[in-house]
């Protein structure tokens, strides 16, 4: 059992040198396409429900059936959904017959605005692909119903999402991709599942911190770490703390709340409690993708950058550590889901070329 190392490069621009700014020129600055959804919200088994942003060939975000243009519909002003998705809608993308679909899961506190889903979303749907991108709880913009929210283990609701899609795309050859901690929950279903759930064919995960307690030790002890990324993360987490302890008091220790620095400690005062964890080490060494690599079975390209500010390079598994299913391909230049590329001011066209090809050859 070896996996497959790909070690050529992300061709990034000599203007925008090292992992920190690689990181937050993607997520802040680079050129990327806009694009619009509709949106399909889909209860889920325990009584919550996630949405999911479609888009695909027949489908016209900006348009109803009776052809009248689509302002944004109530409840979906400041998403990239212009509207609730039709009847109509689902014959117009089951037309699409066995094509091909891709399932994409963001990363913590992202959803379908993030500038890598729409960059991916965008070069997926001009290549005929039908595209759904799910929101994990209280991402798509509408906080969930529950005290629970989502977290990086959460393979089960992975396993939903992806049962949800093959039942609207019965037919259809079934890709996911998964950046940063959905990819990690995505890498741990294909783990345990061993084999290819609901058929899939393929999946890619980018940027994901497998080693989770390596990523949050960095991320939670850095000076980097702690002053610019958990602020930033935290900064809207802590808003949806304080809404989900007036919702339900006595779940989370709103003191607490208010003195947090580190995702360490948002871990540990809410994520690990909340999902049935001791504390976030535990979290962290039960939710890891990276020791379930070599049981699986599908088709995957993890990519890494080894300059990425999120992921420790030595945490990043080698050939020895995953199955001969999985790509391992780790270029030195990247960031954290940033991979861009071009002439300034740069775009983020890489990363959907790079994942066509995976899914379209395997290498």
């Amino acid at each position: 059992m070896t996996a497959r190392i790909d070690t050529s490069p992300c061709p990034l621009p000599v203007w925008l040198p090292g992992g920190h700014a690689q990181t937050l020129y993607g997520a802040f600055c680079a050129q990327h396409p806009t694009l619009h959804f509709a949106r399909e919200r889909v209860d889920t088994p325990d009584g919550d429900f996630i949405d999911l942003d479609w888009c695909g060939p027949g489908l016209n975000p900006n348009q109803r059936s009776d052809g009248q243009a689509t302002p944004h519909e109530p409840g979906l002003v400041g998403t990239a959904a212009r509207r609730w998705i039709e009847d109509t809608d689902w014959a117009a993308l089951a037309g699409a017959g066995d094509g091909p679909a891709l399932i994409l899961f963001h990363g913590l506190e992202g959803s379908s605005l993030s500038p890598y889903i729409q960059a991916v979303a965008h070069d997926f749907r001009a290549a005929g692909w039908v595209v759904a991108a799910a929101h994990f709880r209280g991402c798509s913009g509408v906080p969930n119903r529950m005290a629970r929210a989502y977290y990086s283990g959460d393979s089960a609701e992975i396993d939903f999402i992806i049962s949800h899609v093959r039942a609207r795309l019965p037919g259809a050859g079934l890709h996911a991709a998964g950046v940063s901690l959905g990819g990690n929950a995505l890498l741990k279903l294909l783990g345990e599942a061993g084999g290819t759930p609901h058929g899939l064919r393929a999946a890619a995960a980018i940027s994901v911190p497998m080693d989770l307690a390596a990523c949050g030790r960095r991320l939670s002890d850095t000076v980097w770490g702690r002053q610019l990324y958990s602020r930033y993360f935290l900064r809207s987490i802590r808003h949806k703390i304080f809404d989900k302890a007036r919702e339900f008091p006595g779940s989370v220790d709103v003191s607490r709340t208010q003195s947090m620095r580190s995702l360490r400690e948002f871990d540990d005062l809410y994520t690990a409690p909340m999902h049935g964890y001791l504390n976030a080490l535990d979290y962290w060494t039960r939710a890891a993708s990276l020791p379930l690599l070599p049981a699986i079975r599908t088709p995957v390209l993890a990519l890494n950058a080894r300059n990425d500010p999120f992921v420790p390079e030595a945490s990043l598994p080698g050939s020895r550590d995953a199955s001969d299913d999985v790509l391992l391909h780790q270029p030195a230049q990247g960031g954290h889901a940033g991979f861009v590329t071009g002439m300034f001011p740069g775009h983020l066209r890489w990363l959907p070329t790079r994942l066509l090809r995976f899914f379209e050859t395997g290498a």
